[in-house]
């Protein structure tokens, strides 16, 4: 993926929060050089991978596949440091784009429409070898618990949100001609690294083409000599 598309993406994240209101934390504003004089104090943020995530899968498809999002607050589940049991993202989905076919061995989540177009997801049980099941899917929805066909489309408005529980297979893009939508997620701790079990094969961080200089760093791209700084 270029890098170049990863600032674009990330600056046309950043004005669609702006619209919608939706503020960061300082950390997400930062330019690359900043990272350079960041102490010890600011571990969870590397260590927990909180800030920027860009992501093709690894398909090279960008404008098909992929997602741009934040992990504004995290846990670690590897981790016995840090307490915290939750964690929350911030995410985009632009028209024409799919967040692929997946669920997660650990993490139940709230999915959140925070703005924008209509966002649709299409949910699968998974069977016990991990496959798409054909049985009714539980759906959690904003209070209201009831039942759908396998792979039967919903759609959340803004402001609606629905519950995801493990092994629930889900897969989302937003509804053709609505526009880019901003969403939320609210979740157990976040672990991009071991809890993605996506249904066909993919990789979950980009490999990229340095063809500019980075807008901001991604969330896998911090500086590690901080672990021998001293806090002044």
């Amino acid at each position: 993926m270029k890098r170049s598309d990863i600032n674009k993406s990330i600056k046309t994240m950043e004005a669609l929060m702006s619209k919608y209101s939706f503020m960061l934390p300082e950390f997400c504003h930062w330019p690359p050089e900043d990272w350079q004089t960041k102490g010890s104090e600011y571990d969870e943020i590397r260590d927990n991978m909180l800030g920027w995530d860009v992501t093709d899968y690894g398909i090279g498809n960008f404008a098909a596949l992929g997602l741009t999002l934040i992990t504004i607050r995290n846990g670690n589940i590897h981790n016995d440091k840090y307490t915290k049991t939750y964690a929350e993202k911030i995410m985009m989905i632009q028209e024409g784009q799919v967040s692929p076919m997946h669920f997660h061995w650990k993490k139940m989540e709230d999915i959140i429409n925070r703005g924008g177009g209509n966002l649709v997801l299409k949910l699968y049980n998974a069977t016990k070898d991990e496959q798409l099941a054909d049985t009714d899917v539980e759906i959690n929805k904003d209070g209201r618990k009831y039942m759908i066909k396998a792979g039967e489309e919903v759609i959340l408005k803004p402001g609606e949100s629905i519950s995801l529980y493990p092994y629930c297979y889900h897969e989302f893009y937003n509804q053709p001609g609505t526009g880019d939508v901003l969403v939320g997620e609210v979740s157990m701790c976040n672990d991009d690294n071991t809890d993605n079990r996506f249904l066909t094969e993919l990789g979950r961080f980009p490999t990229i083409e340095e063809d500019e200089p980075p807008y901001r760093l991604l969330c896998t791209e911090y500086p590690q000599d901080y672990k021998n700084r001293r806090l002044l």
